[in-house]
């Protein structure tokens, strides 16, 4: 219970509402309390003053004796004195306290308007008010008023239990509040949690709700995003484990074929020449589509080195003519270069031959013989852009989007005879990306395809 999320963000909100009421009720407790107390030291020096006006008016026996019986029915005590504080009426027994604050009082010190000359009431038995009573400008003498503490002390216990019971109100709500707000919390929270672990267990269907608006609703958004990539990964993955078992398959179902052919006593010369033939062309393939996986794979573990250079691109885009020339002319298939020679490109030259290698690779298979393809580059303010386009028979319009996925094939029967791997585009479109720049596909059936790359100009002062 004590490990659970739940139970920790309760007990810190629980700690920090605690301790913000705390504050406000001592503050508030103090203020009430100070309010409560000069309201009684107040009230004790109003009625003094009260009975001083009474004898400035008339101080003879009479009216000081009157004084006297009033306050005897009262719960104060009042002594009068004369200027010297020698005791002239008393309405109650004079205690050793009240004594004491009689002489120890200075007069000369005390205000026409009358002063509270005992305010201890946390220490002594009684608090005492001292008002002067002057007749004609003449000082007559003084009324002391006297009150138990214990007056002051009821007033204050009985806001000390208001206080309490409200205090003990406060915390119960507080904490009813924070385990509802908790909960409110760590529910979404433990859902999550919850979908995690099927996550982690492989299931990858997961159910929440993504209506919130605040953090836990993103939270929920990305887990829900994660698990539907997760999902399309997997299907990605078997279909990629699939399709690469094919591709293995194919070659080496043939060089194994072959292999066992050759060994048979009954075949001529000529044959086991045409067999090795084939054999040597399966083992080539074989070797092509290891070779792309292993860059593939370099590229999924960001092991794929780029060393970009300036270069004249023109240069670049000869050497790879020179190196499909002849394959395009076992095809009949004739290649048209148009580059600038002043076009300087910020490129790694042994990736970007690659590059291209594969593009045109791409479009010899799916050209006609005695075909044509284009090479194509233009330079603007901002970029490079090379095109390749080819007459063959181009690439349906539901297959377009997807011709850059990993062996992804327009012919889904991958035979031998229409060739590729399913990876030449995949790898030139990571060889593209890593210098920054973009590739596209434009096709209509029956009229070729066009292959657009755009490179950002730039230096190595970029």
């Amino acid at each position: 219970m004590f490990t659970k999320l739940s139970f920790k963000i309760g007990f810190l909100f629980f700690i920090f509402i605690f301790i913000i009421e705390s504050i406000l009720f001592f503050v508030l407790y103090t203020n009430l309390a100070n309010e409560r107390i000069e309201e009684v030291m107040d009230n004790l020096l109003a009625r003094g003053n009260t009975h001083s006006e009474v004898l400035e008016t008339n101080f003879d026996e009479s009216t000081i004796e009157h004084v006297g019986i009033m306050e005897s029915a009262s719960d104060f005590v009042v002594v009068i004195t004369d200027e010297a504080g020698n005791v002239i009426i008393h309405s109650d027994p004079i205690e050793p306290e009240m004594m004491e604050v009689i002489k120890h009082t200075d007069y000369d010190e005390i205000s026409t308007k009358g002063k509270v000359v005992e305010d201890r009431w946390d220490d002594k038995q009684y608090i005492a008010a001292d008002s002067p009573v002057n007749v004609d400008g003449e000082h007559k003498g003084h009324v002391f008023m006297f009150a138990d503490t214990n007056n002051v002390k009821n007033v204050v216990n009985e806001l000390s239990n208001q206080f309490i019971f409200v205090a003990l109100m406060t915390v119960g709500l507080t904490i009813i509040t924070v385990f509802i707000l908790s909960r409110l919390i760590t529910h979404p929270l433990i859902k999550m949690k919850k979908a995690t672990e099927q996550l982690s267990k492989g299931k990858n269907k997961v159910e929440l709700h993504t209506d919130r608006k605040d953090e836990l609703g993103e939270l929920a958004n990305s887990i829900t995003k994660l698990a539907n990539e997760l999902d399309q990964l997997k299907t990605e993955r078997n279909e990629f484990l699939a399709s690469i078992s094919h591709e293995l398959r194919t070659p080496l179902t043939y060089i194994k074929g072959y292999a066992d052919i050759i060994n048979r006593q009954d075949i001529t010369d000529a044959e086991v020449k045409e067999y090795i033939t084939i054999i040597r062309e399966e083992s080539e393939h074989l070797s092509i589509l290891i070779k792309n996986l292993f860059e593939l794979a370099k590229m999924d573990e960001n092991k794929f080195s780029v060393q970009r250079e300036e270069v004249s691109l023109c240069t670049v885009i000869q050497t790879v003519a020179d190196r499909v020339n002849p394959a395009f002319s076992d095809k009949d298939i004739t290649l048209f270069v148009s580059c600038p020679k002043e076009i300087i490109a910020f490129v790694d030259p042994e990736r970007f031959q690659q590059l291209l290698i594969n593009i045109l690779d791409n479009a010899k298979k799916h050209s006609f013989e005695g075909g044509r393809v284009w090479l194509k580059v233009s330079q603007m303010e901002q970029e490079i852009s090379i095109t390749i386009s080819d007459e063959g028979d181009g690439i349906p319009k539901d297959d377009l989007p997807y011709i850059f996925e990993r062996l992804y094939r327009v012919e889904k029967s991958r035979s031998r005879q229409s060739g590729g791997t399913g990876l030449g585009l995949a790898i030139a479109k990571e060889i593209i990306e890593s210098h920054g720049g973009h590739i596209e596909a434009k096709s209509e059936q029956g009229e070729g395809t066009s292959v657009i790359i755009r490179l950002t100009r730039g230096g190595n002062n970029e």
